[in-house]
């Protein structure tokens, strides 16, 4: 099918990969962000070209056929050194002989070749280019330096690639594509994105009924990136749906704000991102030098900007082509129907698994069910409609006209039409025409659903589309991409209520001896302090984050030095009231508990003065705190910076539990209060702070002003990790106490890898 099989002259085409074009393509180049291409016009010129250049020899000759295949009606000018024709056509010498500067060009040329064409299309004020060829960041060090200079050559001209197949444009006709491909033409449809070739072209020979607008392949991505692409196809109001295959990511930002303008403009986006194990994050890297990033921080930024994230490529596709036909969902209610008990049972399984609701019918659309199905039909959803109506066109309309006027977002019926070659499908033909014919009655989002991927063959599943019924493969990808379309609806109306903030680190100025830093919930001032680089130890760190209105017990540290510290312990002590707390305390010791480094509880000058006696080994100093009694549940509050998402904040439940039991959310930061409070909620400990079991209701108000406090502090650039452990959630009205903490500052350049 591809080409990698066809040998090459190393002075016509290049290889596209170790083993040929054949190989996955998408080579990320980490070392500098991409170029930002903010001329959409531009973007235009390059993704819907009036006229294509094409450079190479083999598969330049490819492209051409492929444009011709597709129905591109536009000017082909290939370009060759030595050929006179390529496809008939007859070959140019050089950019300059060309007509004009072309909307397009593909550069099927050795690596090296490659950059000096790119500086004399963007010289010539050509609209774009897609680069085939391999060889560059993706090969160490001089290949990165190569791409650099391809970079430099592009003069903010947009360029796609290196290392990609090219683009696919469905909608108007154009191919810069030099290898075969399985999509045809429509009049409107989903946009794919891909950093991998291979799986780019895979979906394009689906057989699923989806309606393919654009196929990209990003490549390297050296010039124009992820969030460009997007962009580009959010400006053809023909794209109804976006979806993304992702290894990695270099401008998060930037990615953030494409997505966020597709959020707002209300086309949704859907991606499969690889790297979720440990297995597949080595594999990006080997494939694609692209740092994954941790996964738990690409479902925080998923989240935050409305992206449903799934992870098969089948289940992209059965989600496109859901939204495709009925857009994003402001609920997830389902009718099912079926003649079958058994599928019944599945659909019902199914939908509790994946987060789809079946309510009871509504009383009166019960009533005229049971008319029409009879006494022996036991009505409900999901509905086993029997097969007493099997062939009857009209009884089957006004069964399946009832069951939609439920009013519920969304109505499934399960068919899987039998083989034309041995069986005759009549039957199976008249109940989807019925189905359809009652969707077109009622207005209500439809779709026929097969259990098989075989059991609705492309031809029906066109027919179906053509009159607004989505033919989905599949029962669970089928209650996937209802789930997927409602998360997307869901986040829509937030963002439209009140727009998303964009992962973006916070801007810290200086006014005058005082530090004073930007944040969406205010701004807070302290007193300018020289800064402490690597850890602080405990006191130092509580005494920080109170600073920006963290809670913390009331204590004294000893400053007297080994010999008197205990004498000292027991005089902060006996100041405090007993019980106390006294600790170890040094900058090193960041596990006090497992090092024997706290005393709890202790209840009298003599406990104390022996408990310093004891962990004097571990420390010169020692922290005396007021014990905090009855906490309703104990959280873990963190912070860490990531290289790729800035600063990530981690709420969970605390203690000293806090990795066996893994109950956290995460969140990237600036977040908003409603998020903290949504978090707080989505936590296996809920019932601790809603009262459990007679216990006292938790001020949850108060986690989330500490929680709140917290974040202010660690959104700076110079705050590496802050890890609060346990924060003491007391009953309602007694507030929220850190009684440990721990933060690491360490020199920080904005806008560096760290």
């Amino acid at each position: 099918m591809g080409g990698g099989d066809e040998p090459r002259r190393h002075d016509e085409d290049p290889p596209a990969g170790e083993s040929g074009e054949r190989t996955p393509l998408a080579v990320r180049h980490r070392e500098r962000t991409p170029t930002v291409v903010r001329h959409p016009d531009r973007m235009r010129r390059l993704l819907a070209p009036r006229h294509i250049a094409v450079f190479g020899g083999a598969s330049a000759a490819e492209a051409v056929r492929q444009c011709r295949a597709i129905g591109f009606t536009g000017a082909i000018w290939p370009v060759h050194p030595r050929r006179e024709t390529i496809e008939g056509l007859p070959c140019q010498r050089s950019v300059a002989a060309l007509p004009e500067a072309p909307d397009a060009a593909l550069l099927a040329l050795p690596n090296e070749a490659t950059v000096p064409v790119v500086a004399e299309l963007a010289a010539h004020g050509a609209g774009g280019a897609v680069c085939y060829a391999a060889g560059f960041a993706e090969e160490g060090a001089e290949g990165a330096r190569l791409q650099g200079r391809l970079r430099d050559a592009a003069d903010g001209m947009p360029v796609i690639g290196p290392n990609c197949i090219g683009v696919l444009n469905y909608l108007d006709g154009s191919a810069l594509w030099a290898d075969q491909h399985g999509g045809t033409r429509v009049q409107s449809g989903v946009a794919l994105i891909t950093q991998s070739g291979n799986i780019a072209q895979n979906l394009t020979m689906q057989r699923r009924s989806v309606p393919l607008a654009y196929v990209i392949t990003a490549g390297n991505g050296a010039v124009t990136g992820v969030p460009e692409l997007i962009e580009g196809v959010l400006d053809d109001p023909r794209v109804t749906a976006i979806g993304l295959h992702l290894e990695g990511i270099d401008d998060v930002r930037g990615f953030a704000r494409a997505a966020l303008t597709a959020l707002s403009r209300g086309v949704p986006l859907v991606a499969v991102k690889t790297g979720s194990s440990e297995l597949g994050a080595r594999a990006n890297l080997s494939h694609t030098s692209s740092l994954a990033g941790s996964d738990v921080l690409w479902d925080a930024l998923f989240r935050r900007l409305g992206i449903a994230r799934v992870h098969e490529t089948g289940t992209l596709l059965e989600t496109l082509k859901f939204l495709h036909v009925h857009g994003s969902l402001d609920g997830k209610r389902i009718t099912s129907a079926s003649c079958s008990g058994g599928e019944a049972a599945l659909m019902a399984d199914v939908a509790q698994r994946h987060g789809a609701e079946l309510p009871e019918l509504p009383e009166g659309v019960t009533t005229r069910l049971r008319t029409v199905l009879g006494e022996r039909v036991h009505v409900t959803n999901p509905l086993d409609y029997h097969t007493y109506i099997w062939g009857d066109a009209e009884a089957q309309r006004a069964c399946f006209t009832a069951l939609l006027d439920s009013g519920f977002d969304v109505n499934l019926l399960l068919l899987d039409l039998p083989r034309n070659d041995r069986c005759a499908p009549q039957h199976w033909t008249t109940t989807w025409e019925a189905y359809a014919a009652a969707a077109r009655e009622t207005g209500a989002p439809a779709c026929v659903v097969s259990s098989l991927p075989e059991g609705l063959p492309e031809e029906t599943g066109s027919r179906l589309l053509a009159q607004g019924v989505a033919p989905m493969h599949g029962m669970a990808d089928c209650v996937r991409a209802v789930a997927a379309a409602h998360t997307i609806g869901v986040a829509r109306r937030r963002h439209l209520d009140e727009p998303v903030l964009s992962p973006d680190g916070p801007a810290t100025v200086r006014v005058g001896a005082r530090v004073r830093s930007s944040h969406p919930h205010g701004s807070y001032e302290q007193p300018e302090q020289p800064e402490q680089r690597g850890p602080l130890d405990e006191f130092a760190a509580k005494q920080a984050l109170a600073g920006h209105g963290l809670r913390v017990p009331r204590g004294g540290v000893t400053r007297q030095g080994p010999d008197r510290a205990p004498d000292e312990a027991a005089r902060l002590a006996a100041e405090l009231g007993f019980p106390v707390v006294v600790k170890a305390l040094s900058h090193t010791l960041a596990h006090k508990t497992e090092a024997g480094g706290v005393r709890v509880g202790l209840t009298d000058e003599a406990a104390v003065r022996d408990a310093v006696r004891a962990m004097a080994p571990l420390a010169d100093r020692f922290l005396v705190e007021e014990l905090v009694p009855g906490a309703v549940a104990e959280l873990i509050v963190g912070v860490h910076r990531d290289p790729q998402f800035g600063h990530a904040l981690t709420i969970g439940a605390g203690g000293v539990l806090v990795e066996v039991v893994r109950d956290t959310a995460t969140l990237l930061l600036p977040a908003r209060r409603s998020e903290i409070v949504s978090a707080l909620g989505s936590l296996r400990i809920r019932p601790l702070l809603e009262g459990f079991r007679g216990a006292p209701p938790g001020d949850t108000a108060a986690a989330v002003e500490a929680v709140r406090a917290i974040a202010r502090y660690a959104h700076q650039d110079s705050v590496a990790e802050v890890d609060v452990n346990p924060l003491l959630v007391l009953p309602d009205g007694e507030g929220a106490v850190a009684v440990d903490a721990l933060v690491r500052r360490e020199a920080y350049e904005p806008g560096t890898a760290q």
